[in-house]
């Protein structure tokens, strides 16, 4: 075979060759990154008004405070109540019973100078019942009868309560969201053996920190 011939064979086997090769692969694009599954804070989130979402956030700030302006005049006050104004009072497994309840309000702080920095009120009735998978919260008597459910949250010590409130002779509260003048929001903790607290923070009362005591009462209604 004459170098010339096989110079041409050579020539054509590697043009078939190159014709044989494999094609570059496609560039692969980047996968979307697996959306994060939605934790018990974005459920109550959802549903929560901007103002109160701003005032859950701020309770650090509500309990520094709402304390520091009770204790100038009525700091043997803040003392009786122990931990029912302790901030970090909170328990683990914060979720109430269902069943009635005797409660109580104290009120601490003032954005006024009309509003006293410390007041406590005689005790009332309120319950807590089941509403499909939620528990709910209603004051029974009163001109003032907070109501609303309970959320549950990321941080496992609280539930987070979103309300609104009924006056006079109204026999319901409005719906939640329908009335920021009417909408309530805070945190459900539990402070010892069947003892609850329902925390307020920046209420529209003019105090600081709203503090609701709830303790079973002793003969539940069958």
């Amino acid at each position: 075979m004459t170098t010339a011939r096989f110079g041409s064979l050579l020539a054509l086997t590697l043009v078939l060759a190159g014709c044989m090769a494999t094609p570059p692969a496609r560039p692969t694009l980047p996968l979307a990154p697996a959306a994060a599954p939605p934790t018990k804070a974005d459920r109550w989130l959802s549903v929560a008004t901007a103002p109160d979402t701003d005032r859950l956030r701020r309770l650090p700030f509500a309990w520094t405070d709402g304390l520091r302006d009770a204790r100038v005049r009525f700091a043997s006050a803040v003392r009786e109540e122990g931990d029912l104004l302790r901030p970090n009072a909170a328990l683990a497994r914060p979720a109430p019973t269902p069943g009635s309840y005797n409660c109580r309000l104290v009120r601490l702080g003032a954005t006024d100078r009309r509003t006293p920095a410390f007041n406590r009120f005689k005790p009332f009735f309120c319950y807590v019942e089941v509403e499909d998978d939620l528990l709910t919260l209603v004051k029974q008597t009163g001109t003032e009868r907070p109501a609303g459910r309970l959320w549950d949250d990321d941080v496992a010590t609280r539930l987070v309560f979103l309300g609104s409130v009924a006056l006079g002779s109204e026999t319901r509260p409005k719906p939640y969201g329908s009335d920021n003048s009417r909408d309530m929001a805070g945190f459900l903790e539990r402070i010892g053996p069947m003892r609850w607290r329902l925390v307020l923070p920046y209420p529209r009362s003019g105090a600081k920190l709203e503090v609701y005591e709830l303790t079973p009462v002793a003969e539940q209604p069958s």
